[in-house]
C-alpha cells in the first residue's frame, strides 16, 4: 500500500469536517474551482483528497451531475423515461416482488366491510364486456388491494408501478390478449384472492396473488 499523502491528509481532514456544512439541501457538494479557492489549495491536490474521501464511501460522484456526500439520483429514473424503457417483463418482475406482499398485509388487515367492497370490485372483472373494460376494473381491483394494506410507502411503491403501466404501451400491448374466456379466467383468480383476504389467510392471499401474477406472465412468455 503506497504511503499516505502528508499533503493531502490535512486538506481530507479538513474537508470530512466541513462537507455537512458545505452540501445543499440535495447533498451537492460545491464545484472543484470553488472548494479550491475556499481551502486555499491546488485543484490537483484537491482532486487527490477528494478521491480519498470517495474511497472511504463519504463521496459520490455522478458525472453530469457533481459530487454528493449522499447516493445521487440515478439518470434517466423519472416516471416518463421509465416508461419508455421498460418492458412488460420488467413490470411484472416487480409486480411479482410487491403484490403478493400487499395481498398478504391487506389479508390481516381487512375490516369485514373491506372484504364486502373489494368483493364487489371483483366482481367488476368477472362481469366485464371488453378488455378495455376489464382493464379499468382490474386496475382499480389491485389499487384497493394495495390501499388496504394500509402501508403508505408500501402504496407510493404500488402507485408508481401503476403510473409507469398508464405512462406505456402496457394496456395496448395486453388489450388484444384479453377474450372472454380469459377474462373470466382472471376474473375467478380475483375471486379466489378476495376469499382468501375475507378470510384473514395472508398466506392464501399471498400464494393466490402469485399465482395470478404467474398466469398473466406465463401469457406474456407465451405471447412473444
Amino acid at each position: 500500500m503506497p504511503a499516505p499523502d502528508t499533503q493531502t491528509l490535512p486538506l481530507e481532514a479538513a474537508l470530512r469536517a466541513e462537507l455537512p456544512r458545505i452540501a445543499d439541501e440535495e447533498g451537492r457538494i460545491p464545484p472543484e474551482r470553488d472548494l479550491a479557492a475556499r481551502f486555499g489549495v491546488g485543484r490537483t491536490r484537491l482532486r487527490r483528497a477528494l478521491a480519498a474521501l470517495e474511497g472511504d464511501g463519504l463521496l459520490f460522484r455522478r458525472h453530469g451531475l457533481g459530487t454528493f456526500t449522499v447516493p445521487p439520483p440515478v439518470p434517466g429514473t423519472g416516471l416518463r423515461s421509465l416508461a419508455r424503457s421498460v418492458t412488460p417483463g420488467d413490470v411484472m418482475e416487480v409486480r411479482m416482488e410487491v403484490e403478493p406482499a400487499l395481498a398478504a398485509l391487506a389479508a390481516e388487515r381487512a375490516t369485514a366491510e373491506d372484504a364486502r367492497a373489494l368483493r364487489d370490485l371483483m366482481a367488476n372483472t368477472l362481469t366485464a364486456r371488453s378488455p378495455e373494460g376489464y382493464e379499468i376494473a382490474d386496475a382499480i381491483f389491485h389499487f384497493r388491494i394495495a390501499e388496504l394494506a394500509r402501508n403508505p410507502l408500501f402504496l407510493r411503491v404500488y402507485d408508481q408501478i401503476r403510473s409507469i403501466r398508464e405512462q406505456s404501451d402496457w394496456a395496448a400491448w395486453r388489450g388484444d390478449r384479453l377474450d372472454a374466456e380469459r377474462i373470466r379466467e382472471l376474473g375467478q383468480q380475483h375471486q379466489a384472492l378476495v376469499d382468501h383476504i375475507s378470510a384473514h389467510d395472508s398466506a392464501g392471499a399471498a400464494r393466490a396473488m402469485e399465482g395470478h401474477l404467474l398466469s398473466i406472465a406465463h401469457r406474456m412468455r407465451r405471447r412473444r
